[in-house]
């Protein structure tokens, strides 16, 4: 079925709850957009539609549509390239709901918008604008994406609040502040919605604030349950947890058959600092899983003891099945800023496995010094936000890294105000040292590296794989490629000249594949900025 909308008059809702100011609507949804917590389950064994960040809620990023394959993949080309308006770091994944494409933009002149655009045509068909009020924020004024539910589209916004809209229209439903902006806190997830409740986290580990992560009724935009990411006094000097980090930056994984909630979790605070924060600082730097029902914490696993080096776990959890001692057992995986992909027991947080390193390690652990300490990977990775793509059918995690050689020095900067950044120290990239990314297969069954491609700059965005055996990937020169999923061999790529530093996304309209991927660039990495989402498919006479 193709794209159903209706034409409207322009109307403003009136919606001034917050900083909402409504739809700017040209025409109606009249598509299906009645998603339920089942379609995201079978979503990923479907492909027609991208109902989730992740596609399904094991951010697995794998689509099974094969009309793109290795053979075919050379006749692919742009079939819709649609402009936003909205020109600075471009990082939101595409949500597709029956011919309708869902995407948030940045933050630009303390605006953002939440657009729903024709997924064959890039026509837009309305736009919710949000304008923001104070804002603090580390490393650009980015929106990671938006979640459709029971016909409501929800996302957050940079100044802390959870919108819902009605899907159909784009009028506002209903607002609620979760964080406080004064503080420190920030919000830029895509976030997750199951058995009706809408599932954020917290951005803004480098200021002195406690993470968390929340539930709010996906009706009412009420708070249900709250988890913050460090445990009191348990592992922490002093008061040092009620300011202590541990920020959940990006979209969750659930697990319906377990009931958990799993997350990964970011740097204690201050970053670089661990002299007033003795202990091994729970739970930051963790794969955490919590009971759906109400919060409680069903186990942990932490990456790195008592981090002084910026290692926070920000990459989304993935969960797959993998070997253990000759059984196949249900498990969580993560990439690590430490160039590691931690492998967990999805029902109990044991380490199963930790791979072979994807990035280059120098001086990793080597605590930061009065004179300065050269580290490898550095503070943005290994793995930094970026999404990873797992296919059941290679049983590989295509993995984003990068190699950013920096000196990590001590400067007794940490200071105790409210509401200030506080780092604790500094890092700096090294002049003329190393400075590439990689696109990493990684055999979750064995932890070793099947294939590794170096590219010319650190990796920022997120990675798609699907059943025609190709994984795609964008880099900041503004190229967005595609390789062979076994080999790792380059099969295609197209200039699209902004930064390609958004995951892509695969799906299906009236039975043909489409590949849609975000084109704006990267505020922290200095890429060029850029605003179109660029819609990719075979000529007709092919499909």
């Amino acid at each position: 079925m193709g794209v159903a909308y209706a034409a409207q008059p322009p109307e403003n809702p009136g919606a001034e709850t917050g900083g909402g100011q409504g739809a700017m609507q040209a025409s109606v949804v009249t598509a299906d957009m009645n998603v339920t917590d089942k379609m995201v389950e079978a979503s990923p064994a479907s492909g027609k539609n991208w109902l989730a960040s992740g596609q399904g809620y094991s951010n697995q990023r794998f689509s099974v549509l094969k009309q793109i394959n290795t053979k075919s993949i050379s006749q692919l080309t742009p079939v819709a390239i649609a402009q936003t308006g909205y020109t600075a770091s471009f990082e939101t994944t595409p949500i597709v709901v029956n011919g309708v494409m869902f995407i948030t933009t940045p933050m630009v002149n303390s605006k953002q918008a939440l657009i729903a655009m024709n997924a064959v045509t890039g026509q837009t068909l309305w736009k919710y604008v949000y304008t923001d009020g104070l804002t603090q924020i580390c490393c650009g004024p980015v929106n990671r994406g938006a979640t459709v539910s029971n016909g409501n589209v929800y996302f957050l916004t940079v100044d802390n609040h959870l919108v819902d809209v009605d899907a159909k229209n784009g009028k506002e439903v209903w607002i609620t502040k979760v964080a406080d902006a004064q503080a420190g806190y920030s919000e830029t997830m895509a976030p997750q919605v199951y058995d009706n409740q809408v599932i954020i986290g917290s951005a803004g580990g480098e200021w002195p604030i406690r993470g968390f992560i929340a539930a709010y009724d996906a009706n009412t935009g009420k708070q249900n349950w709250r988890f913050n990411t460090t445990d009191s006094k348990k592992s922490w000097e002093g008061d040092s947890w009620k300011t202590g980090g541990g920020t959940v930056w990006t979209t969750p994984s659930i697990d319906p058959k377990l009931g958990l909630v799993i997350f990964s979790t970011g740097n204690p605070n201050p970053d670089l600092d661990g002299s007033k924060r003795l202990g091994d600082n729970l739970y930051t730097d963790s794969i955490v899983a919590l009971h759906l029902k109400d919060g409680s914490l069903a186990w942990y696993y932490q990456e790195v003891k008592h981090d002084v080096w910026d290692y926070d776990a920000v990459s989304n959890v993935v969960l797959f099945n993998t070997m253990d001692h000759g059984k196949v057992v249900p498990a969580a995986g993560e990439a690590g800023k430490t160039a590691f992909f931690y492998i967990v027991n999805r029902e109990t947080g044991k380490l199963i496995r930790r791979s072979e390193p994807f990035d280059m390690q120098k001086n990793m652990f080597t605590p930061p010094s009065k004179e300065g300490v050269q580290v490898l990977p550095g503070a943005n990775g290994g793995t930094d936000w970026a999404p990873p793509a797992y296919s059941p059918l290679t049983h590989y995690i295509y993995i984003m890294g990068m190699n950013q050689l920096m000196t990590f020095k001590t400067d007794n900067n940490a200071g105790d105000i409210p509401g200030q950044i506080r780092l604790g120290s500094t890092f700096k990239n090294v002049d003329h040292g190393i400075q590439n990314g990689t696109f990493t297969a990684i055999d979750v069954n064995t932890g070793k590296i099947a294939w590794n491609d170096t590219v010319p700059q650190p990796t920022m965005g997120g990675a798609l794989v699907t059943a025609g055996n190709v994984a795609f990937m964008g880099e900041g020169n503004g190229w967005f490629d595609a390789f062979n999923a076994t080999t790792g061999k380059k099969i295609w790529h197209f200039y699209l000249g902004a930064g390609v530093n958004a995951p892509p996304v695969a799906y299906e309209v009236d039975g043909r594949e489409y590949i849609a991927v975000a084109s704006g660039g990267n505020f922290q990495m200095t890429y060029p900025l850029g605003d179109v989402v660029a819609i990719f498919a075979l000529p007709k006479s092919s499909t």
